[in-house]
């Protein structure tokens, strides 16, 4: 089941990245989607994830779930490395800065209720698979 699930986000993501953003932004459940794009830490190239998101005033959110793995997804330690990056919602593209958030920040429970809410609670359950704090990654427009 869960290869066929990854099997659809990859199918989703390419609907929404070759279509210039005309298909898929809300293509998946009916949540809101956006595309990532980063640079590789490792191997500075492009790298592009479609998530869902949830918005807080002009900021973008998005949460590093990985789908309750152990680990969290690789996007995170890239933004971590390179903040600046972009962002895709529907056709309009937007320069943004990132910054990881966790539970010990005074907006983290409040940002993660809003997600949370977007994706119909799948972001609880999975803080329940996994011991290591889910972050939600706060996505502030610049210029």
């Amino acid at each position: 089941m869960a290869s066929v699930f990854a099997n659809v986000l990859k199918v989703h993501q390419w609907a929404y990245e070759n279509s210039g953003g005309l298909v898929g932004h809300r293509l998946l459940f009916g949540n809101p989607t956006l595309l990532l794009r980063t640079v590789g830490r490792k191997t500075g190239q492009a790298r592009t994830s479609a998530l869902t998101y949830g918005t807080d005033g002009a900021d973008y959110l998005v949460t590093a779930s990985n789908g309750g793995s152990p680990r969290p997804p690789g996007w995170l330690a890239n933004l971590k490395a390179q903040p600046e990056c972009e962002i895709q919602i529907g056709r309009r593209t937007v320069k943004v800065v990132a910054r990881p958030t966790y539970p010990d920040d005074p907006e983290y429970a409040r940002r993660f209720a809003i997600v949370d809410k977007v994706n119909a609670g799948r972001y609880t359950a999975y803080q329940k698979q996994t011991k290591r704090p889910i972050a939600v990654v706060v996505l502030t427009p610049v210029g």
